[in-house]
């Protein structure tokens, strides 16, 4: 397994989570990483990446509430969610790449399986 996500749950509105996702080093060294999310019904949309340097960026959605980091020691990312909302209940999944932003020909993907955030008001 090469890409391992945890942390989703159920919360109440207002509360937070922590997701995680660990790769392996050869994966986590050299890509970019990303939170996407699918909520049922509705198209995966990118919440939150990370450069290797650390940049980030974020849904317009999630700005201010979400925070996005990693740790190059453990090889794991995480997504620390706070104040969620009803309208954050989905899937959420890890991804690496070389860029967010645009594609690099001849660079690899890599998804996490999901991890399932409900929200409840």
């Amino acid at each position: 397994v090469q890409l391992q996500a945890s942390g989703g749950g159920l919360v109440q509105s207002g509360g937070s989570l922590r997701l995680s996702c660990t790769a392996s080093g050869s994966i986590f060294r050299i890509n970019a990483m990303g939170w996407y999310r699918q909520a049922p019904g509705k198209q995966r949309e990118l919440v939150a990446s990370i450069t290797t340097g650390g940049n980030t960026n974020y849904a317009d959605s999630v700005k201010g509430r979400f925070t996005i980091s990693r740790d190059n020691a453990k090889n794991t990312g995480y997504l620390q969610m706070n104040s969620l909302k009803p309208e954050d209940t989905a899937v959420y999944y890890c991804n690496f790449r070389r860029e967010f932003g645009r594609v690099v020909p001849g660079t690899p993907i890599y998804w996490g399986q999901g991890t399932l955030v409900t929200v409840s008001s």
